[in-house]
């Protein structure tokens, strides 16, 4: 028994130091990751459409099978890894939910998780080889940087079959057509190796113009003459590569088309027919001659269209909102897609939508939401015209609404402009080309400083390309100016919505400029990003009460001008000021936190309330008549522009106690009381009656008169009578549009 025992014991302490062995040899080792070296050969490429060389699907081919990346964690060092695969230097980007279409086959990795360093995809963290929940519509993309690597051989990057095409053009063969843009007719050829080829028109049918229209920034096509093509083009020497085009018509890109490709000898193809020629019908805003202005003014005429943009910084870009009632509103984002999206941009005059945007991309709406679910065919003219369900209170928020990028035709407009001597591409003097120089290039000059402002900074960054304006400078001496030109243009004057500077208002034939020195010229500073800030409408409405209040308590607020001109001739500290006063709210719906002008540098000592404060004005209250005169007014100074309370996953950036940084981060508000000075409207000298509160963002000596946007006024609220009510965007970083309401004082005032 006792040797049984002791062999038993044996057999144990054998086992234990075998487990021991082994589990220290698995810890001295450690987990290897399946690098290229030790595993099957990684190979990658990109896919997908529409997208240039340097972006789109990421496919791995692993253990003999092509599959994809999941975007489930996905980060900028994932695609740093990915893009230096692909030969390129580095990422600036990178896509989800399969912005270049689905892959097919597995999905290999998942939740990859990379430092930005490593060499190989295999040596970043992640599920494992085929470990994955993800379905295809979380297919990964990547955007890299134009660049290769020195020394770089593309042996590793294998391009993804040719059964899509990537680039189109429309190629004008009339000497006229040639000079002029937008390009609207000519022969369809497509990208290929190092050049273009063309496709047959076989079979070519109007619906084939429409999607290559529409990928051209067209909302339609037109007939074209296709003998005078024929005649032309048997004398060119040409290479076919597509036949047998077959588009729906509804197709935002002709690569979603079914069509078929040359093989061998494509300069013998297409032996009973010719390239295929299209002629497009441009929309209002890309229509040139002497009628752009008015159909651009007509474009933008409210009540004209039942659809809008709002939001984005680019022609074509926007949250898409819709009129319903004589009430703008959004729609939300559940079963948005490029087919629904491609209608919205073609009732607007642009072509097929590039992005269908979910997820409020272009920034909140307010107001109501109209639509939901909306689904498109792709052939409606209006989007009104498509199925879609209305929305209950629990069905979608304005976080989830919708927003479109659209194609837009090219028009150079960014070969007239140009910025110098800033520190970064978005800012600088600006400079526009006029005439030709001796040299046979454009002459370049600067651009007067006086009365430039936010709205024409505005055109100025969208005719660069750079998004939005963060500032007009009148000034700008502090550049460099080792190569400054001569101021060439005065007079600018843009209303905010123009293409370019030259559809704006200026002197025509003489420059008139007080201040002609290098440090006078116009300057700006512009962002890819943009705060939006959102009035809480409905606390005005809760909080607002009328106060006498007594003379001899409004010394402070004399010195600040918050009180009328007749109150100077008031018999001080005797009598009252009788004062509308009411909460404000603002909340930054945005994509960027919203800083004050005046930083804290420059604010001032005010004795009176014993703290230091800008007195840039913030928000200015107007008292207007029923008509849109105004009887009274008052305005927040930057006191303190602070996050006062946000949602609950942002945390606060700005505070103004100890002398702190003032703004409102995105995801904030700012909360200013009704008991706090100056937030009220001096209502001393006003009659009982109805009148309209507008509320408008600040505007600054450097900017343009209030542009401020007087729509009619819709829906029912009430204060102590009944009263009208319209709320809309206001962009108190560009001074654009006005929150404003029918406030019912007469009770009140009685």
């Amino acid at each position: 028994m006792r040797s049984s025992s002791a062999w038993a014991w044996q057999e144990l302490l054998a086992l234990l130091c075998s487990v021991w062995l082994w589990v220290c040899a698995a810890q001295r080792s450690g987990p290897t990751p399946t690098a290229q070296s030790q595993g099957p050969k990684l190979k990658f490429r990109l896919a997908g459409y529409p997208r240039k060389h340097n972006e789109g699907r990421i496919e791995v081919f692993y253990n003999e099978e092509w599959g994809t990346i999941c975007d489930d964690d996905f980060t900028l060092a994932n695609a740093h890894v990915l893009c230096r695969h692909l030969g390129f230097v580095a990422a600036t980007g990178w896509a989800h939910s399969a912005k270049y279409g689905k892959g097919i086959g597995r999905v290999w990795l998942d939740n990859v998780n990379c430092g930005g360093s490593e060499k190989s995809i295999a040596d970043c963290k992640s599920r494992g080889w085929g470990n994955s929940d993800c379905s295809h519509e979380e297919d990964a993309g990547v955007i890299c940087k134009d660049e290769h690597i020195p020394g770089y051989v593309d042996s590793n990057v294998i391009e993804a079959e040719q059964n899509q095409v990537e680039e189109l053009r429309l190629r004008p063969v009339v000497s006229g057509a040639r000079k002029r843009l937008p390009v609207t007719e000519g022969v369809v050829e497509v990208r290929y190796k190092e050049g273009w080829a063309q496709i047959c028109d076989e079979g070519w049918n109007p619906k084939n113009s429409r999607v290559v229209c529409g990928m051209m920034g067209f909302p339609a096509e037109k007939k074209v003459n296709r003998n005078f093509y024929k005649l032309y083009l048997e004398r060119q020497q040409l290479s076919y590569r597509l036949h047998s085009v077959a588009c729906m018509g509804n197709e935002v890109h002709i690569s979603m088309c079914p069509f078929e490709f040359y093989k061998g000898n494509a300069t013998v193809a297409c032996k009973g027919g010719m390239p295929a020629v299209v002629s497009c019908m441009p929309g209002p805003l890309f229509t040139t001659g002497r009628s752009l202005k008015k159909k651009q003014q007509r474009q933008h005429q409210p009540g004209q269209q039942r659809v809008r943009l709002k939001g984005g910084a680019k022609a074509g870009e926007g949250r898409v909102e819709v009129l319903k009632n004589s009430e703008w509103g959004t729609v939300c984002d559940d079963r948005w897609n490029l087919l629904t999206a491609s209608v919205v941009c073609r009732e607007l005059g642009f072509g097929s939508a590039k992005e269908a945007l979910t997820g409020a991309r272009m920034g909140q709406g307010m107001g109501p939401i109209h639509m939901n679910e909306v689904q498109c065919t792709g052939s409606e003219k209006l989007l009104w015209s498509c199925p879609y369900k209305n929305i209950t209170a629990e069905d979608c928020k304005h976080s989830e609404d919708a927003g479109v990028r659209c194609n837009i035709p090219y028009m150079g407009y960014e070969t007239t402009i140009r910025l110098s001597g800033g520190r970064s591409r978005f800012e600088g003097r600006v400079e526009v080309a006029l005439g030709t120089g001796s040299s046979g290039g454009p002459t370049w000059g600067l651009i007067c400083g006086d009365g430039w402002g936010t709205l024409e900074a505005m055109v100025a960054c969208r005719q660069l390309g750079l998004g939005f304006a963060n500032h007009g400078l009148q000034e700008t001496w502090y550049w460099d100016a080792s190569n400054v030109t001569e101021m060439v243009l005065s007079g600018v004057r843009c209303a905010g919505h123009e293409m370019a500077l030259s559809h704006c208002h200026h002197h025509r034939n003489s420059l008139n400029c007080k201040r002609t020195g290098t440090r006078f010229a116009a300057g700006v500073i512009c962002s890819e990003t943009a705060s939006d800030l959102l009035l809480h409408a409905p606390l005005v409405q809760e909080t607002a009460y009328i106060e006498d209040r007594p003379l001899h308590m409004l010394y402070c607020a004399a010195e600040e001008n918050c009180l009328s001109s007749t109150a100077r001739n008031a018999n001080w500290p005797y009598g009252h000021r009788r004062l509308l006063r009411f909460s404000s709210q603002i909340h930054n719906n945005g994509r960027a936190d919203f800083r004050p002008k005046a930083g804290r540098h420059s604010w001032v000592w005010h004795e009176c309330h014993r703290h230091y404060h800008s007195m840039d004005i913030f928000t200015h209250y107007d008292l207007l008549t029923p008509n849109g005169t105004k009887v009274a007014e008052g305005h927040k100074a930057s006191f303190c522009l602070e996050d006062t309370e946000c949602q609950e996953d942002v945390a606060k950036r700005y505070e103004c106690a100890n002398f702190g940084e003032q703004g409102i981060t995105v995801g904030c508000w700012d909360l200013y009381r009704h008991d706090i000075d100056c937030q009220w409207i001096d209502i001393t000298d006003v009659q009982p009656g109805n009148y309209i509160l507008q509320v408008c963002g600040g505007r600054t000596e450097a900017a343009a008169p209030s542009p401020c946007v007087r729509g009619q006024p819709s829906g029912t609220w009430s204060l102590s009578c009944r009263c009208l009510f319209s709320a809309s965007h206001f962009l108190a970083h560009q001074s654009l549009l006005c929150n404003m309401w029918v406030m019912c004082v007469e009770r009140l005032c009685a």
